[in-house]
């Protein structure tokens, strides 16, 4: 599991169980860049041809093994056997989540005969985009979620999804409350998880507005006000959704930020300009991410040292071509460092993995050029929010005349100076049976005297300019207030 919780495994039904009257088949949603992979059927598959569908196929015996089969047949792709992949940092499809059975019943305008499915879904992060599609498909698409419901910037009038396809996709669709438990995944990525639900939501009101014939061509006043009443009731479902998600990652400006926007942006006030705003924010997010792997990889020279689990610092590292050595620190108590460590040596990188405790041995002893590290918040006066050690390491690299920067689109810049900090369960650390007090903070506070450079998607940002990002994103807030 990558991306917070997942559907109860006892609800789940393997093909063996199936009974006479229904069929069991697998569909997996590959997610990339917000988007999910859409294949539509070729007249080699017995049915729904001409419909678009995920990847999918009868689920012959286990259903979690005969979907990594499908994904290979049906796209070229081969599915990470550790399930090891995150923030799509591996390049490996990764599996994220499987989802209770949908059951669905449905005439084959094929065969016109009545079916009944039992539909296993998954989701699977994967880096590459390039599908080789089997005769069983004509071809592939990569869209907005949304699409399947017929709505969003992707949607196409001729476009036919076969039978329950969103309901599938909602089994495994992120949620606030996978929001709120994903301990494995950074700020950024969360950040864009919260607007994929702020979006999804927006995308089913939208399309039910459709269908109920909220097209805006409107006969009489007491249809106008009764659209109006929809409209109202549509922003203050979305808007307290948009709260909730506010709300369970206190320690993550990025995420504020990017939430704020979304509803910030959504002049209509209604379903279909939240869907509008929250989509184009993702694209917006991803793309400033980008940029500042891409600036932060011009300072990724030589011999470097990192802690914990970036994929914006992953990113500056694979846009180096000048790394000697990467230090990685284990980054206790989830130890992610382990699987930076593994993600760089598969990238062919020289890396050198050590405990958390050794940190300042390695930067007195070994000659480092600079530490690169990610941040969870960076507060108006230029402090750093990141994992637990940050703080520790800074220090320590400041007494070697080491410098630090700081990797961070400028959407990480809180625009408020109060601190608060997630803790970790105290069993993470301790579950023995002694009387202790257990201290787990997943977060703490990097002195900006420490800190040497914070690095954006518009480059290296001075005390003057964070505070000036920090009074730019406090006016997003006002949306809260209308």
């Amino acid at each position: 599991m990558h991306d917070g919780d997942a559907d109860d495994d006892g609800d789940r039904e393997s093909a063996s169980e199936q009974s006479d009257d229904e069929t069991h088949v697998v569909t997996a949603f590959l997610r990339n860049r917000g988007e999910v992979l859409l294949l539509r059927r070729s007249d080699a598959v017995g049915t729904y041809t001409g419909r678009w569908g995920g990847v999918s196929g009868y689920a012959e015996g286990n259903p979690d093994e005969q979907v990594r089969v499908e994904i290979r047949e049906e796209t070229g792709l081969e599915v990470d056997v550790e399930g090891a992949g995150t923030d799509e940092e591996s390049g490996a499809v990764a599996f994220v989540r499987a989802g209770r059975p949908v059951r669905v019943e449905d005439s084959d305008p094929d065969s016109d005969l009545e079916r009944t499915w039992l539909v296993h879904p998954y989701l699977f992060d994967c880096e590459d985009r390039e599908v080789t599609l089997s005769e069983e498909h004509t071809a592939s698409e990569w869209v907005s979620p949304p699409t399947m419901l017929g709505v969003g910037p992707d949607s196409e009038p001729d476009r036919e999804t076969v039978p329950g396809l969103w309901a599938a996709y909602e089994r495994v669709a992120p949620t606030v409350r996978s929001v709120a438990a994903d301990d494995e995944h950074g700020a950024a990525t969360l950040s864009v998880r919260a607007l994929e639900v702020l979006r999804d939501r927006a995308g089913v009101l939208a399309s039910e507005r459709d269908r109920a014939g909220g097209d805006g061509k409107l006969a009489d006043e007491d249809e106008n006000e009764n659209k109006n009443e929809d409209e109202s009731e549509e922003w203050d479902e979305l808007a307290l959704l948009a709260r909730r998600l506010l709300e369970v990652r206190p320690s993550m400006a990025v995420l504020r930020n990017r939430v704020n926007r979304a509803m910030a942006g959504a002049d209509g006030r209604d379903a279909p300009a939240v869907l509008a705003s929250a989509t184009e924010g993702i694209d917006r997010a991803l793309e400033a991410d980008t940029a500042a792997a891409a600036n932060a990889g011009e300072y990724a020279t030589g011999t470097v040292l990192t802690l914990s689990r970036s994929g914006t610092v992953l990113e500056a590292f694979r846009a180096s071509d000048s790394l000697d050595r990467v230090f990685v620190a284990e980054s206790r108590p989830a130890c992610e460092g382990r699987d930076v460590a593994e993600w760089l040596a598969d990238d062919d990188l020289p890396v050198t993995l050590h405990t958390d405790a050794a940190v300042s041995h390695v930067l007195a002893c070994e000659d480092i050029d600079c530490v690169l590290v990610g941040a969870d918040t960076v507060l108006p006066d230029g402090r750093v929010i990141n994992k637990t050690g940050t703080r520790g390491v800074a220090i320590a690299a400041a007494h070697e005349d080491v410098p630090v920067y700081v990797v961070a689109a400028g959407d990480k810049v809180s625009p408020h100076g109060n601190v608060t900090l997630e803790s970790g369960t105290g069993s993470a650390v301790y579950d023995g049976d002694a009387t202790i007090d257990v201290a787990n903070p997943t977060f703490d506070v990097t002195p900006v005297e420490c800190v040497d450079g914070v690095l954006t998607e518009d480059g290296q940002c001075s005390t003057d300019e964070i505070e000036d990002v920090a009074e730019a994103l406090g006016a997003l807030e006002d949306w809260r207030e209308e």
